[in-house]
């Protein structure tokens, strides 16, 4: 099996379909802190570009007429890093006060005595987030035990 030689990787950005840029623009805005770097609307085409500290991180495209739908094959959920879990709880905050949903009550561990963990719940459009810090959730019990807890919620 041949394979291509690429030197270094990462994710460049993501993009999601929305229902409605009104709705997930200022979501996102308000849990991430991202800033709109360019939006359009060429013929009923509506998107935004959002990102933090000159960064694209996040494109939205307004072209669903249906929620998120996690039993379709393709994105299972997107996950953000953060340095510490405090922002994590901050996170949380903000979640909590825009009445998101969450998949697990608070603050958990990626798996049964993982330190690294989160918050896991959906946006807007029922796209499945999460929000971890690599250390700092050993606090409370893995919800799904030893499976991994981003991957069934």
């Amino acid at each position: 099996m041949e394979t291509v030689a690429i030197k270094a990787l990462r994710t460049g950005h993501v993009g999601l379909n929305v229902t409605d840029l009104d709705r997930s623009v200022p979501f996102y805005q308000r849990v991430f802190g991202f800033e709109v770097q360019s939006e359009g609307d060429e013929g009923g085409r509506r998107w935004a570009f959002l990102g933090r500290d000159g960064r694209l991180v996040l494109t939205l495209w307004q072209q669903s007429d249906s929620p998120f739908a996690p039993r379709s094959a393709g994105l299972h959920h997107l996950s953000f890093q953060v340095e510490s879990i405090e922002e994590v709880r901050a996170a949380e905050q903000v979640l909590r006060d825009l009445d998101a949903r969450f998949a697990h009550d608070g603050v958990v561990p990626h798996g049964e005595g993982a330190s690294s963990g989160g918050v896991f719940f959906t946006d807007p459009d029922g796209t499945r987030l999460e929000i971890y810090a690599p250390t700092g959730a050993d606090t409370a019990p893995a919800p799904s035990g030893a499976a991994p807890t981003c991957g069934f919620f």
